[in-house]
């Protein structure tokens, strides 16, 4: 990932160097569980444990210098790991082992790792949403449907909606974590033809993961199911980031982004202030999207494997961990220096001239015994009347006699509290999801 949206904690976990690290733990681990199920001697695998190399930079490059050669990245990394141990003691690294089985067994180790990152990085969202939620939870604003002007809701409703639903992202990530937290040593085709599933078994507990059948390739449909998480985060902030950019515009005027010190909203004009943070989410979503394609594309693989998924893999798998962390960071500061303005919400709300009670007209005249729709016609032609004449329309309707509403009947309908009375439950219910998270 380039370096303007990556995060030094995702850069450190995809490096070389901390793969190689990786990679150097399993060969040891597996050693040491061949030394307890009595196949290599005990003394061998101490020694390869005591001189194993210190994966530096220095390490990373004599493999790399070593690929040349061999063409092979993990080939090139067991002789640079059994040239430092030395022999004999060295020659048992790689016992029984086929490259995809440290690679992947690696792979899926990062994998969870960085679902740490994202889990933690999706709580620290949703935890701003909720304070957002509530600080915002009785202030009125217009809802829209097709863009155009709907019902009454509450700027907190929105907000909660929003952190509801990345609490389902983050639901779908600790299940997908679940599935990628695998550990695979069977051999070339999957077999244990010369490793049992014992000591398989032995070195993932070492390691956190848990064994799984597979071919030469854990099968890719695990981390498909992680990307699909990752770009299914990515989607649920390009929806909050296209709301706060629709509720920027210069003619709806509801929220603004921060605007720090210092800070230009455009080359040419000094006047403007644009959601570039918003709009920045948005084009990382569609990276996000793409490279869950290529996870899907990367399922079907020849036989017992081949290695098409592999180059893919590292780019998008790396790119979306960072991506996705660089993307919650980034929302967090939108919501948390979020400019909210309550008149400007209440202005746009009793712009229209009440024509947004029309449902709650409608319905008072349905209970009023009247046919629904009669009523609806008779409520559209005013509503149009109302706009077309800016008048109130509660007064268009207070002159029209086939209405038959008292006054108590339309101070009912028009009545915003009324109207919002439940706008609650999406911030109550998202106050009862938050109740088992850890504190930040």
């Amino acid at each position: 990932m380039i370096s303007r949206y990556s995060t030094p904690q995702t850069d450190e976990l995809f490096s070389e160097r901390a793969k190689m690290a990786r990679w150097l733990e399993i060969e040891l681990c597996v050693v040491e569980a061949l030394a307890d199920a009595g196949v290599v001697p005990k003394e061998a695998a101490a020694a390869c444990r005591k001189n194993a190399p210190v994966i530096d930079d220095a390490f990373v490059q004599r493999v790399q210098e070593r690929e040349e050669i061999t063409q092979h990245d993990v080939a090139a990394f067991v002789d640079v790991v059994q040239d430092a141990i030395g022999a004999p003691h060295g020659t048992w690294i790689h016992y029984g082992l086929t490259s995809t089985d440290v690679v992947d067994t690696g792979l899926c180790w990062a994998m969870r790792d960085a679902s740490g990152l994202i889990v933690r990085a999706l709580t620290e969202v949703i935890y701003v949403l909720v304070k957002t939620a509530h600080q915002y939870q009785d202030t009125p604003m217009i809802g829209r449907t097709h863009g155009v002007h709907a019902e009454p809701t509450t700027f907190g409703a929105k907000v909660a909606l929003f952190g509801l639903q990345l609490a389902r992202d983050r639901e779908r990530m600790l299940r997908a974590t679940e599935s990628i937290a695998v550990c695979k040593l069977s051999g070339a085709v999957g077999t244990y033809s010369n490793i049992s599933p014992e000591v398989e078994e032995a070195v993932a507990q070492r390691l956190g993961l848990e064994s799984v059948p597979a071919t030469q390739v854990i099968a890719r449909d695990r981390h498909a199911e992680y990307l699909y998480v990752c770009a299914s985060i990515g989607s649920t902030l390009e929806s909050l980031a296209v709301e706060l950019r629709h509720l920027q515009r210069t003619e709806v005027n509801e929220v603004r982004e921060g605007f720090a010190d210092g800070q230009k909203g455009s080359s040419a004009m000094p006047h403007k202030r644009n959601p570039i943070s918003s709009e920045t989410i948005t084009g990382l979503s569609r990276v996000l999207r793409a490279n869950a394609q290529v996870a899907l594309q990367n399922i079907p693989l020849w036989h017992e494997r081949d290695i098409s998924h592999s180059s893919a893999e590292r780019i998008v798998i790396p790119d979306s961990v960072s991506l996705v962390v660089y993307m919650l960071r980034r929302m967090a500061r939108i919501i948390t220096h979020l400019e909210v303005d309550r008149n400007q919400m209440l202005k746009n709300l009793n712009a229209l001239h009440g024509v947004v009670f029309s449902q709650s007209v409608l319905l008072a005249m349905v209970e009023n015994g009247m046919e629904r729709d009669a009523a609806y016609r008779i409520v559209q032609t005013a509503a149009r009347t109302a706009l077309e004449t800016s008048t109130p329309l509660r007064e268009v309707l207070e002159k029209q006699v086939e209405v038959k509403l008292n006054s108590q009947q339309l101070d009912d309908a028009f009545n915003l509290d009324r109207v919002l009375q439940h706008a609650h439950r999406a911030h109550d219910a998202l106050q009862r999801e938050i109740s088992h998270y850890p504190s930040m």
